[in-house]
């Protein structure tokens, strides 16, 4: 059932297509959402890639005009990574279609079966959190 449901939930948010950006961008995207002004190699470290791959990645979100780089005020060789005003309207947008994918399904729940899958929703969302965060990649790990 869980399989299901993922195979569902894709199919869903495949109709909000994440053109232009592929899944390696988008994970770019969301992590410099939430870590915006990372340089380069805690970026790679972070992706469990080599910072020449993360550059080549960057490069194509810079051209896109998703993602703008910035020498670090502490440090003229250091480059610091951004996500563009573009890049937020893109995940704004992409969030915004994904939920009204969802809402069209969640709509046709009882509301007692939607406060329950609330509910297990939440909780999912705590373990894998805590899950993701123990089993982050180290500095060692990385691959291109």
């Amino acid at each position: 059932m869980t399989l299901t449901a993922v195979e569902l939930l894709e199919v869903l948010w495949g109709r909000a297509s994440t053109a232009p950006a592929s899944p390696s961008q988008m994970r770019v995207l969301l992590m410099l959402e939430h870590q915006d002004g990372i340089n380069l190699r805690t970026l790679a470290d972070s992706l469990a890639s080599t910072p020449p791959s993360t550059s080549r990645l960057c490069d194509r979100l810079v051209a896109a005009g998703f993602v703008e780089r910035a020498v670090s005020p502490a440090d003229r060789r250091e480059v610091r990574l951004h996500l563009s005003s573009r890049g937020r309207a893109f995940l704004d947008d992409l969030r915004a279609r994904r939920e009204q994918e969802l809402q069209a399904v969640l709509e046709l729940m009882p509301a007692a079966k939607r406060t329950a899958l609330l509910e297990g929703l939440e909780a999912f969302c705590d373990t894998a959190a805590l899950q993701i965060h123990d089993n982050a990649p180290h500095a060692g790990d990385r691959t291109a």
